[in-house]
């Protein structure tokens, strides 16, 4: 990245998210994080230090967003990685939850753009996090399934939309790392068996990715998956 790069990383207090404001921090830029909590995102921007600072927003409420958002100047690279975990089976659906995990997604990704849109540049770029389950569903995964299927065909709409800012997607298989993800011996194992790789996906990987999806300039309206070739077998 460029000098001084002006970073937001939407859902930047854990996982993928910190990960990668981490990485941004450690080289200089400013960044942003989002968090719901603002003492808790206030502090992890504490955490991260350098020129960090953290800002409260829920996507669940969407209206909220342009308000949370106002003070941020330009933006040369976002990263949209909120989530909001949902075990949902159609046989015992729960509307309620649904909602709230698809409106982060899909519609809180999409005012977060709108938003920040008038302070991207041309060279601005854009990076979307969804996740394998968009390929390989799994008992429960109805609502994440769904909203990481829906990421993969707004990054199309918004690249063209969004034209000459540049939007794409990750998504990830299980990532060992993660604070979700650490403490499942058993998942974890699994994902590296059924990776080429044999070995499973980390926060690492997905920040280099990351940054490689912002920093190519001819790389756009793309969903990269980073599985390790799992989706192969």
């Amino acid at each position: 990245m460029s000098e001084r790069t002006q970073v937001v990383v939407i859902g930047g207090t854990s996982g993928i998210g910190r990960h990668f404001a981490q990485s941004c921090a450690e080289q200089g830029h400013d960044v942003v994080i989002t968090g719901r909590s603002a003492d808790r995102t206030k502090g992890i921007a504490d955490e991260i230090g350098g020129r960090t600072r953290g800002i409260a927003l829920d996507l669940a409420e969407p209206e909220q967003v342009v308000t949370a958002l106002a003070d941020v100047a330009r933006v040369d690279h976002l990263v949209l990685a909120a989530l909001d975990r949902d075990y949902n089976t159609v046989r015992e659906y729960r509307p309620a939850d649904a909602v709230r995990l698809l409106t982060v997604k899909l519609v809180g990704y999409t005012a977060v753009l709108q938003a920040l849109a008038p302070r991207l540049t041309d060279e601005s770029a854009v990076v979307l996090v969804g996740g394998l389950a968009s390929h390989r569903p799994y008992p429960g995964s109805t609502s994440v399934t769904t909203a990481n299927g829906g990421i993969g065909a707004l990054v199309r709409t918004l690249a063209v939309e969004l034209s000459p800012v540049r939007v794409n997607a990750l998504h990830p298989s299980i990532v060992a790392d993660t604070p979700f993800w650490s403490d499942k011996p058993a998942a974890r194992e699994a994902a590296a068996t059924r990776a080429l790789t044999r070995r499973p996906v980390t926060m690492q990987d997905c920040t280099e990715a990351i940054t490689f999806l912002l920093t190519n300039r001819s790389i756009n309206g793309v969903n990269l998956n980073i599985d390790g070739g799992e989706v192969l077998i």
